[in-house]
């Protein structure tokens, strides 16, 4: 392990050396060089957008580029200094598995996810570095949200370690304190100011000296040539072209494999068909998985990218498991269904988790791979069902189910056309539909309810006023969640929304509703929060729409990566 964090960590810096070119010791020019004081300048511009002026202003003084009017350095000396932090915490997760993995196997199992979690972190910085160092200043500044995306993912990495360890197992808790004060806090708080950094982009790049548009999006309305006579991204790979075709058509592309429990497939299960990825597979894998029930635990690697799964239908093609926390599992490990790879695509199946809501935390299905869709798929459990743990996500005519925080995690994910169903909690248990874990102002993430159909399942309808319901509570400081143009049942409670903890959370959250209809609807007396904003206006609404809150690739467009999926979407409002 200690090796291949070494290569990992020269792999980010020589791509930042690279983007930094000659840089210079500040502290050796006199103060009254015009380029020393340039840098000055710049620094004050920059710093003054973060939330730790004086990290940033300690991080970013030792270097200056040889030309002080080129911002690119700075965006990659905040880079590096965000990997080094990570390194760090990658290589003491390695060695308080040494001192204290073989004590307690609780910390083992939290402090291998961590490692884990920190190689995906180093992914989304070696991206970011690779944006900084293979393009000029306009390029960059018009992927401001992949560039956004990957260092919220780097955040939502560094959370998801330090919730692996139970607070309340005292082994667990010692050994969690010192990572996080030992790299984790550390590699928080310098991601945290990259990405304040480059959320402030535009406004930064007006106090250079630069000749560049700062608005893409106008440019981009101009720009014919970024489609085809098929009214298609020019950049389409043939196979995506044929795949788009097909769906669009009402058929299922000829797979690559065919799964089936009797026999008359290729595998009979689904976990030897990802195996059977090719090695360098350069086009869309597709896995056809026939009617069946699965009872089986399986991660697609991130390595597998852009595979297409189909079933026969969510109530015919099932994939099942029951770990969960109370049995001793952690609950990143409880998915019955775990995806990290990119461009993922699933459709017309379920994923489940049947241990109950005795067993508290238990995942269907957890991702966090980053442009993945889903269409006509089923995520059924209760606590902690569908874990959106990183990455641009998109579901649509999907149902998902749940009890407690059922729809969970830190990412850009957006909901559409589903069906959220409300489960039948156990006793003194409450339901909360959503618990979103933004932990940072400047993160690109939250969780968005667009034209869904939030409703109480059978079990709970004749008693679904002696359980309390939610739309969501507050995961983090800036828990973001909306839910608009949906139609809310009459079990959600009238304040709408719960609390966390007391009032943590309350002021600095981004709760918000627009345009709702149904007996649940009723803002009236919802909470009244600082931080919850009931009847937003459309454009305030508009930013969640997918057209905005979606937006990847070089033409900073959703609609790209929407219609490569082949699956049906609004870019916008659904409702006139």
């Amino acid at each position: 392990m200690n090796g291949k964090v070494l290569v990992s960590g020269v792999s980010i810096i020589l791509v930042v050396g690279v983007a930094i070119g000659v840089v210079v010791v500040v502290n050796k020019k006199d103060s009254s060089d015009p380029e020393l004081a340039a840098h000055q300048k710049n620094l004050k511009s920059i710093c003054q957008v973060t939330e730790n002026p004086q990290l940033c202003h300690d991080t970013l003084n030792s270097v200056k580029p040889a030309n002080s009017s080129d911002p690119t350095a700075y965006f990659a000396a905040a880079v590096a200094a965000s990997a080094k932090s990570v390194i760090g915490a990658l290589n003491m997760s390695d060695r308080l598995t040494i001192e204290h993995g073989d004590k307690n196997p609780g910390v083992h199992m939290a402090l291998d996810d961590c490692k884990d979690l920190m190689e995906f972190a180093l992914d989304s910085l070696e991206a970011s570095a690779n944006l900084v160092r293979d393009n000029h200043i306009q390029a960059i500044h018009d992927q401001i949200p992949d560039f956004r995306n990957w260092l919220s993912a780097v955040i939502s990495y560094q959370q998801s370690c330090t919730e692996g360890f139970d607070s309340d197992t005292k082994g667990e808790d010692q050994v969690k304190e010192l990572l996080k004060t030992e790299s984790l806090d550390q590699m928080e708080k310098l991601t945290g100011m990259t990405l304040d950094i480059v959320t402030s982009m535009t406004h930064i790049l007006q106090t250079f000296d630069l000749k560049m548009d700062l608005n893409p999006a106008s440019r981009r309305l101009l720009d014919v040539n970024e489609l085809d006579n098929e009214g298609l991204p020019t950049w389409f790979s043939i196979s995506d072209r044929k795949l788009l075709s097909k769906t669009n058509n009402g058929g299922n592309p000829p797979p690559n494999v065919v799964v089936a429990k009797d026999g008359s497939g290729k595998f009979k299960t689904v976990k030897e068909a990802i195996d059977s990825y090719p090695k360098d597979f350069k086009e869309r894998y597709i896995i056809y998985v026939k009617a069946g029930v699965y009872d089986e635990y399986i991660t697609i690697p991130k390595k597998s990218i852009n595979i297409l799964m189909y079933g026969d239908g969510p109530t015919k093609t099932i994939v099942t498991g029951h770990k969960n926390f109370v049995d001793g599992v952690k609950t990143m490990q409880t998915a019955t269904f775990a995806n990290v790879a990119n461009g993922f695509i699933a459709k017309s199946m379920a994923f489940e988790n049947t241990a109950g809501p005795e067993k508290h935390q238990a995942v269907a299905f957890r991702n966090q791979g980053d442009m993945t869709a889903f269409f006509d798929c089923a995520m059924h459990g209760y606590q902690d069902t569908l874990y959106v743990q990183t990455n641009r996500q998109f579901y649509r005519n999907c149902e998902i189910s749940g009890t407690v925080d059922f729809i969970f995690g830190a990412s850009p994910t957006l909901i559409q056309n589903s069906k959220i169903v409300i489960r039948k909690p156990g006793p003194n248990q409450f339901n909360t539909v959503t618990a979103d874990g933004t932990k940072q102002r400047s993160m690109a993430t939250g969780i968005v309810l667009q034209n869904c159909e939030i409703v109480a399942e059978s079990a709970l309808q004749p008693v679904r006023f002696e359980f309390k319901s939610y739309l969501g509570r507050p995961w983090k400081e800036y828990s973001k969640t909306v839910v608009m143009e949906s139609n809310i049942g009459d079990l959600i409670q009238p304040e709408g929304w719960s609390v966390w903890d007391g009032t943590q959370f309350l002021d600095t959250l981004y709760y918000a509703e627009y345009a709702n209809t149904g007996p649940g609807a009723d803002v009236s007396k919802r909470v009244n929060w600082k931080g919850y904003h009931p009847n937003i206006n459309s454009n305030e609404a508009a930013q969640f729409t997918a057209g905005q809150f979606l937006r990847a690739g070089p033409t900073g467009k959703a609609d790209d990566w929407l219609k490569a999926t082949g699956i049906p979407y609004t870019i916008g409002f659904t409702k006139a």
